[in-house]
């Protein structure tokens, strides 16, 4: 109880491994989460296929067509699918980022808004990209 007011103050303490589940993240959280995975993913699995695909498309037309066989494979239009993800979440939601570091929206509500922002315009873009991929347009 605080001396000053007769309250008692709320304690906050570390949650257990079994309370994992029930924790709520905030946007921000599941953002900051995702930016440190997309560029995980942009930069163990992206960089090394990228590279591959790349190197081998420039080296001969042969190369090229065995190239556009690769890449009109299923799986691997999904794997491009999510490097796309992976590049365009990464990208927005470091923008954001440096525009908290000129704290620009950093009370709740605007870190809030602006981490939803992030989470639905990269998903848009990446639907935009994926129709591309895929054909559509």
């Amino acid at each position: 109880m605080s001396q000053l007011t007769g309250k008692s103050r709320p304690q906050f303490r570390n949650i257990h491994v079994s309370q994992l589940a029930q924790y709520r993240l905030p946007n921000a959280g599941k953002v900051s989460i995702l930016h440190r995975v997309s560029g995980a993913l942009l930069f163990l699995v992206g960089m090394p296929f990228l590279l591959y695909l790349f190197d081998n498309s420039l080296s001969s037309e042969l190369s090229y067509d065995v190239y556009k066989g690769i890449v009109s494979h299923w799986f691997a239009k999904l794997v491009l699918l999510g490097l796309a993800w992976a590049y365009l979440h990464h990208f927005c939601a470091g923008i954001r980022y440096l525009l908290l570091d000129l704290h620009v929206g950093i009370d709740k509500e605007a870190s809030n808004s602006s981490a939803v922002a992030v989470l639905a315009v990269s998903l848009v873009l990446t639907l935009v990209v994926g129709l591309k991929i895929y054909g559509v347009f």
